[in-house]
C-alpha cells in the first residue's frame, strides 16, 4: 500500500535524501521548507523519476504558529499522512552568553517546539488510525552537554528523551517513534552553523547513508538509530554514563574549538 510521508527541512541534506528514498519506494510526499525554489526542483525530480505525488509546502516553521498552520493545511487538502519526519532544525557555534539570544531562542523553537507540536498533532491521528511512524532527527550530541554549542546539544537531548518516552507510551498502538542520532554529516548544516571548521567535522558521513539508516530504522519501528559514526565513537557514546562528566565536557569543548 502506498504510504505518504511528510518531511520537514526537505530542501537539502538529510531531509532531501529521506524524500528521495521514500519516493524510490513509490511513496507520495509532503515536503516542507522555507525555500520554494529548492522544493519545486525536488518536487519535479521526484515526480518525474518515480511517478509519485509530491505536495510542496513553502513555510518558515520558525514563525509563531507555523507548525499548527502546516497541520491544518495538510488536513484541509485531505492528505492522509502515514509517516512524519521531523528533520527541520539548525545549530549555532559559540559561547552561550556571546551568541545572539534571539537566534538561540529561535533554535529552541524550531528544534524542540515545532517538533513537539507536529508530533503531538499527527500522533493523535496515528493512534486513532492504529498505524503511523514518526522519525525525529536528533544527533549524537544528545548524549552529553556541549560547551560551545550549549543550546544545540540541549535541544537534541530533548528530542532524544521525548522520542524515547513517546515510543514507550505508544507500545501496542500500532504507532512507533524513532529517534535518529547522526554523527557529523556532510550537509549544508555544518557550514551554516560553523561546525564545519571544528575537528568534529574532519570526517563526515554521507547524507544518503545517514538518511537510509534512519528510514529503514523507522520502518522497522526501532526506538533509536545511531548512524554516521565509526566504531570507536559508538563505543565512546555507550561509555559516556560511566565517565566523569567534567572530563567529558572538557573533551567536547576542545573538539568544538575553531
Amino acid at each position: 500500500m502506498n504510504k505518504t510521508a511528510l518531511i520537514t527541512g526537505a530542501s537539502s541534506g538529510i531531509g532531501k535524501e529521506l524524500a528521495r528514498i521514500h519516493a524510490q519506494k513509490g511513496g507520495d510526499l509532503v515536503i516542507v521548507a522555507r525555500s520554494g525554489d529548492k522544493l519545486d526542483e525536488l518536487k519535479k525530480e521526484l515526480e518525474e523519476k518515480h511517478s509519485v505525488k509530491v505536495t510542496a509546502i513553502v513555510k518558515d516553521l520558525g514563525l509563531s504558529g507555523a507548525a499548527k498552520e502546516l497541520y491544518d493545511e495538510v488536513k484541509a487538502a485531505n492528505i492522509k499522512v502515514d509517516y512524519l519526519v521531523n528533520n527541520a532544525g539548525f545549530g549555532l557555534i559559540g559561547t552561550f552568553h556571546e551568541l545572539d539570544l534571539d537566534k538561540q531562542v529561535g533554535m529552541m523553537n524550531l528544534n524542540m517546539t515545532v517538533l513537539t507540536v507536529l508530533t503531538h498533532l499527527f500522533l493523535k491521528d496515528f493512534v486513532k488510525e492504529g498505524f503511523g511512524k514518526i522519525l525525529n532527527v536528533s544527533s549524537v550530541a544528545s548524549f552529553m552537554p556541549g560547551p560551545g554549542q550549549a543550546i544545540y546539544y540541549a535541544t537534541k537531548s530533548f528530542v532524544q528523551f521525548l522520542s524515547n518516552a513517546i515510543f514507550e507510551e505508544c507500545r501496542g498502538t500500532g504507532v512507533t517513534v524513532t529517534n535518529l542520532m547522526p554523527g557529523a554529516t556532510k550537509t549544508g548544516f555544518g557550514a551554516i552553523s560553523g561546525m564545519d571548521k571544528t575537528s568534529m567535522f574532519k570526517k563526515t558521513a554521507n547524507a544518503y547513508d545517514v538518511a537510509l539508516d534512519g528510514y529503514n530504522g523507522m520502518l522497522k519501528g526501532k526506538m533509536d538509530v545511531m548512524t554516521g559514526v565509526i566504531c570507536s565513537q559508538r563505543l565512546m557514546f555507550k561509555m559516556l554514563p560511566f565517565l566523569p562528566k567534567k572530563m567529558v565536557i572538557k573533551t567536547v569543548k576542545k573538539m568544538q574549538e575553531v
